[in-house]
């Protein structure tokens, strides 16, 4: 017999923009493969991949999605223009996911019709031990709390996230696409505007690689390509400041576009 709720559950669509990363994603297809709830689909997006990627997913029976433009907001773009679900849940390659990440997710936005996206934070599983809870917290601190200022709403991050699909809808076309030296989901979240509701559950935790710790240049080009993609949208939507006000309810004092 049909469980009559079940229809009230939105459908979760899994987005995972890869180049070259078999590997880690073999581990990632298993993760999602032993979920409490299935995913309604497993996209995973080639984006240029030399390495077997595509038969990793073909294999674990995700749908490859061919993205020949390189950059990550290509890649991630296309896997959510390509998404069917009611929510689209992304992850990268190298994240580790609990069994209960979809299920978690899909019970966040039925229980919330107007909940908009969804994000949680990561601890690093490939650092020295002695540095893995200091560096994830301050990863934390930067995204979330350092982010959250700079663009009057929550961040959602890339490795650990999920979005309405209208919501996608609503700024798909204006997201950025074409320039790899964006970061792509903090341009999705300042593209959403400061009163969409965004919602940080720290309960949704996931492992990561702690790719920015890697080197100092590593960490450097994230932070300028950080600060670019705020420049860039403050440039077009309005400051730090002028997004609180419309947070607050104030005015909408963003420039026109020509």
């Amino acid at each position: 017999m049909t469980d009559p709720s079940a229809s009230q559950h939105p459908r979760v669509s899994v987005v995972i923009p890869v180049r070259d990363d078999a590997a880690a994603l073999r581990r990632c297809l298993a993760h999602l493969a032993a979920q409490t709830v299935a995913p309604h689909e497993v996209l995973v997006i080639d984006n240029g991949s030399s390495d077997d990627s595509a038969e990793v997913a073909l294999a674990a029976g995700a749908r490859v999605v061919v993205e020949a433009r390189r950059g990550i907001p290509a890649a991630a773009a296309r896997g959510y223009d390509a998404a069917t679900g009611d929510v689209i849940a992304r992850c990268d390659a190298d994240t580790v996911l609990p069994t209960d990440w979809v299920e978690r997710i899909r019970d966040a936005f039925a229980d919330d019709p107007q909940l908009e996206g969804l994000t949680g934070p990561g601890r690093f599983h490939d650092l020295p031990r002695q540095w893995t809870a200091l560096a994830s917290a301050f990863y934390a601190l930067g995204t979330f709390v350092g982010g959250g200022a700079a663009m009057a709403n929550v961040p959602l991050w890339g490795s650990n996230m999920a979005l309405r699909r209208s919501a996608w809808l609503r700024v798909a076309d204006r997201v950025e696409r074409t320039d790899s030296g964006v970061h792509d989901d903090l341009d999705l979240t300042m593209q959403l505007g400061p009163r969409a509701r965004l919602r940080f559950d720290s309960q949704l935790r996931v492992g990561a690689e702690g790719r920015f710790f890697h080197s100092r240049r590593d960490a450097g080009d994230r932070v300028r390509i950080a600060m670019r993609t705020f420049r860039r949208n403050w440039a077009t939507d309005g400051s730090a400041g002028l997004r609180w006000v419309r947070r607050a309810g104030g005015p909408d004092l963003r420039r026109v576009r020509p």
